[in-house]
């Protein structure tokens, strides 16, 4: 997970010619367009809010994580934006950011606009989420494959499957393409779903008193 970020006004949502499509009849995925990314940001915010990492971990506070979490998932669909592939339900019910093959997730250049958003929202503690993102990036595998970075169902919309069918859509266009996919898992009660969809657990880290995070594969098909 390398992190950047951009000005809202200026973010653009671009997608690879290769990314999600899908000529089937009944699919409920599709691209998010630049003007949905306040949904996308929405959804992962709703999502990740009793998350270990993301919620509990990142917002210890809970009156912080209510006025910050939406801003720093706000970042982390910038990010996704850049380079990446973010596909969602119609009305963004569920969301899924990955990175394909060759791409990144943000970039070199945008380091001195992520440290500024950082600094921002978490002031004096901005560096030790800074060596949790060097965490993420240190555990990622080198070569040609799909980086699931963030998979949500907003709250309202959970239990009711389309998490599940999106991102089993998702894989089949990955599987289409006969690559492998890997993804880190924040929360140990995803880890069964993942597991069921393919992924095997590979390892994992820990931020200093944090929760575990858990390293998954997926083989190509």
């Amino acid at each position: 997970m390398h992190l950047t970020c951009s000005v809202v006004s200026k973010i653009t949502l671009r997608v690879p010619e290769r990314a999600w499509m899908t000529s089937e009849p009944q699919v409920m995925g599709r691209v998010a367009a630049a003007h949905d990314l306040p949904i996308v940001a929405a959804c992962l915010a709703s999502a990740f809010y009793e998350d270990p990492l993301w919620g509990h971990w990142t917002f210890p506070h809970e009156s912080r994580r209510r006025r910050d979490l939406l801003p720093f998932m706000t970042l982390m669909a910038q990010l996704g934006a850049a380079q990446g592939w973010t596909a969602m339900t119609a009305s963004g019910e569920s969301v899924a950011i990955w990175t394909p093959p060759g791409a990144s997730y943000g970039s070199p250049e945008q380091e001195p606009l992520i440290s500024e958003v950082l600094r921002r929202l978490f002031g004096a503690r901005a560096p030790a989420i800074h060596e949790l993102f060097q965490q993420f990036e240190a555990h990622t595998p080198a070569g040609r494959f799909y980086h699931l970075e963030w998979w949500a169902t907003h709250r309202r919309h959970a239990g009711r499957g389309f998490g599940g069918m999106l991102l089993r859509e998702n894989l089949a266009r990955v599987d289409a393409e006969h690559l492998p996919s890997y993804l880190e898992s924040t929360n140990p009660g995803n880890l069964p779903r993942y597991e069921a969809l393919g992924f095997r657990r590979i390892g994992e880290f820990a931020p200093p008193g944090g929760p575990t995070v858990t390293t998954m594969w997926r083989e190509a098909r």
